[in-house]
């Protein structure tokens, strides 16, 4: 059996084609992230990967949509997003296919 916390992880980010993962992977990329109130991130896309952003805890807003948790958001490849924690919250992103380097500035 294998231990690691996500305090080893970059970002949260623990499974996919990257250093450290627990499982060196392009078929898909997972991450558990943890937000502060006001933490955001500007408008991105992917060209490859879909991506798959649970609400686990708090609320968020994308795209000018206010999320909470339970809440599943599916981002299409190539559909423009961006990232706002309105309170503490926490995230389970999923990435498919995982893709090195396929985040753009929207």
């Amino acid at each position: 059996m294998q231990r690691a916390t996500l305090n080893e992880m970059t970002k949260g980010w623990f499974i996919g084609d990257f250093t450290p993962t627990l499982l060196n992977t392009r078929d898909v990329e997972v991450a558990v992230k943890h937000y502060r109130a006001g933490d955001a991130e500007g408008a991105h896309f992917h060209k490859i990967a879909r991506e798959f952003t649970v609400v686990v805890s708090g609320s968020v807003r994308m795209n000018d949509r206010t999320y909470g948790a339970g809440d599943i958001i599916v981002i299409e490849p190539g559909e423009t997003t961006d990232f706002c924690a309105l309170t503490d919250a926490v995230t389970t992103v999923v990435k498919i296919p995982g893709a090195p380097n396929d985040k753009y500035v929207a």
